[in-house]
């Protein structure tokens, strides 16, 4: 298999990161560095930093064991990180029994909704970028909120070079309004308030395609429903 499935499936990462790893030069396949498209075969040793990687699916593979999928509402100052090095990193903020990771990032500035598994195959379906799929956010800002200022917002913003896909935007107060996004650009929604003269000055997700903060208060997090999981990835029927 890839040799990023092969991390991924071990418990380290997500695919996603192990394509960074793969990347950097950092892996490494019976003493030699690869890159990404890598394959690892029966026998073969992988290590990362040197530090031997053991998959616990390759080959023939016993019962399927569900995932993990939670839902976390990520207080203000939690880092998107799976390196528990980084102080204030998600991983042990959660502390969860199983190895998990998050499905995409969330600044550590912002606040709100974000998904983590132990199953790297659901992040990275979910993260492509061609699915299109939709984030909600409610956002505070350091000026009112004007008609002009959500029609230039949801038209699409030049930010660091290219332009951001036409978005749903509503004004919820007079310091704020509420947009939905269906792509993740770093820090995407700070630069197009910026590229107005505003400053957001708190930011929070509500939803993630079908998945709701709801009631869940910071630092909360709950187990997704069956019913959650078919919303995510409606042609999945293993999880």
């Amino acid at each position: 298999m890839r040799v990023n499935k092969y991390i991924s499936e071990a418990g380290l990462c997500s695919r996603r990161e192990a394509d960074e790893l793969l990347l950097a030069g950092r892996v490494t396949i019976n003493g030699e560095v690869v890159s990404t498209g890598a394959k690892a075969l029966d026998g073969d040793e992988v290590r990362v930093d040197g530090e031997i990687v053991r998959a616990r699916l390759l080959g023939s593979t016993p019962a399927a064991k569900r995932g993990v999928y939670i839902a976390l509402y990520k207080p203000v100052g939690i880092t998107c990180t799976t390196d528990q090095g980084v102080e204030g990193n998600i991983i042990d903020f959660v502390d969860h029994q199983e190895r998990i990771f998050p499905v995409g990032r969330l600044d550590k500035d912002s606040e709100g909704l974000i998904l983590l598994t132990s199953n790297g195959d659901i992040v990275n379906e979910i993260l492509r970028a061609e699915n299109h799929h939709e984030k909600e956010y409610l956002v505070a800002v350091n000026k009112p909120v004007t008609e002009e200022f959500l029609a230039g917002m949801a038209r699409g913003v030049r930010i660091r070079g290219q332009l951001t896909r036409p978005c749903r935007t509503r004004k919820i107060a007079k310091f704020g309004f509420g947009i939905v996004l269906t792509q993740g650009l770093n820090r995407q929604i700070r630069l197009m308030a910026a590229a107005f003269g505003y400053r957001v000055t708190q930011l929070r997700r509500v939803r993630i395609i079908n998945v709701k903060l709801g009631h869940l208060k910071p630092g909360q997090w709950r187990n997704l429903t069956d019913a959650e999981l078919k919303g995510l990835l409606p042609q999945r029927t293993q999880w």
